[in-house]
């Protein structure tokens, strides 16, 4: 019976695999497809992040030094010189998709051009608000950071459980009244929230860093950066300020429904690269020495996987490789 397996499935296995391949194909000019089909990004008429932001990290938990820096660096990296970067594609030049929403708004309304730079650090290391946190915890986290031309990001460690984290969520940004008040009127202010997924749902969070918890399966790549949790928060990161940048309100731009709305990174969700498709992120770049993935360069020789951004100029998901 062994040998007769071995000896007379060789034909069977050649048509197996040319069946495979061609469904590999097909998948990829799907993606293509979709991609190229996507709906345009509306705009709705509402006001985007504007003029020089600062983006304010709130450490809520225990994290390294080192992990700290990872992070403060690519913040850092968004607004660098493109030509400081080590080498090209840098982390500045994939914002610069960012700044195209900005045109075609001025068109409507008069929009000025965004800056991001990193602002305050504030450390909460004691576990101020306990272990298990709501969305309102967020809120009185995020207000801790300046609340007038800032961007607050709450990053909590992976010993924290945040309402929702894994379950829906990965991270979120959202908008909360401020205890600043302009020209005698309470505003509001945009904040973000990311948690490190690391030991809670690193499949689901973390991808491509960690084997996916569900679809396609495909083995993990390596993190840029050492750190599969810290690279998965930065992914989140990346995507969910491009979104805070072109939709701080819920009135700026996005598709489909508010409340159910796709926006600059989530429409372009899974891509990384050229070549992406469901449980493959692409063709990028890959490190020699360490055989990480990449696909984007930062300051002090960072390097870094930053997702697809959705190209309103072309209405499809634009990759730096």
């Amino acid at each position: 019976m062994a040998s007769f397996f071995a000896s007379n499935t060789a034909l069977p296995k050649l048509f197996l695999a040319l069946c495979l391949l061609q469904m590999a194909s097909a998948t990829r000019r799907l993606a293509e497809l979709v991609q190229d089909q996507s709906p345009p990004m509306k705009y709705h008429n509402g006001p985007l992040l504007s003029g020089k932001i600062s983006v304010n990290l709130i450490w809520y938990g225990r994290f390294k030094p080192s992990q700290r820096t990872i992070v403060s660096d690519f913040v850092a990296s968004l607004s660098s010189d493109p030509s400081l970067a080590q080498a090209p594609p840098s982390v500045s030049q994939w914002w610069k998709t960012v700044d195209k929403y900005y045109h075609l708004s001025s068109s409507k309304r008069r929009t000025p051009s965004l800056t991001l730079s990193l602002g305050r650090q504030v450390l909460d290391e004691s576990y101020s608000l306990g272990k298990s946190l709501t969305s309102k915890h967020l809120v009185e986290l995020a207000s801790r950071g300046e609340q007038r031309n800032a961007v607050n990001v709450v990053l909590t460690s992976s010993d924290v459980a945040v309402e929702g984290f894994c379950m829906s969520r990965c991270g979120f940004h959202d908008s909360a009244v401020g205890s600043v008040k302009v020209n005698g009127r309470s505003s509001r202010f945009a904040y973000i929230w990311v948690g490190n997924s690391e030991t809670q749902c690193p499949g689901q969070c973390a991808w491509p860093f960690h084997q996916p918890q569900y679809g396609p399966q495909s083995p993990p790549l390596v993190a840029p950066n050492g750190d599969v949790g810290v690279d998965g928060m930065l992914i989140n990161l990346a995507g969910l300020l491009a979104g805070t940048a072109t939709n701080p309100f819920s009135n700026g731009y996005y598709q489909g429904e508010a409340g159910a709305s796709l926006e600059a990174a989530s429409a372009c969700t899974g891509i990384y690269g050229n070549g992406a498709y469901p449980g493959y992120a692409g063709n990028l770049l890959v490190d020699e020495a360490t055989r990480a993935s990449y696909n984007a360069h930062g300051v002090n020789g960072r390097k870094y996987l930053v997702p697809a951004l959705y190209d309103p100029a072309t209405s499809s998901c634009s990759t730096l490789v």
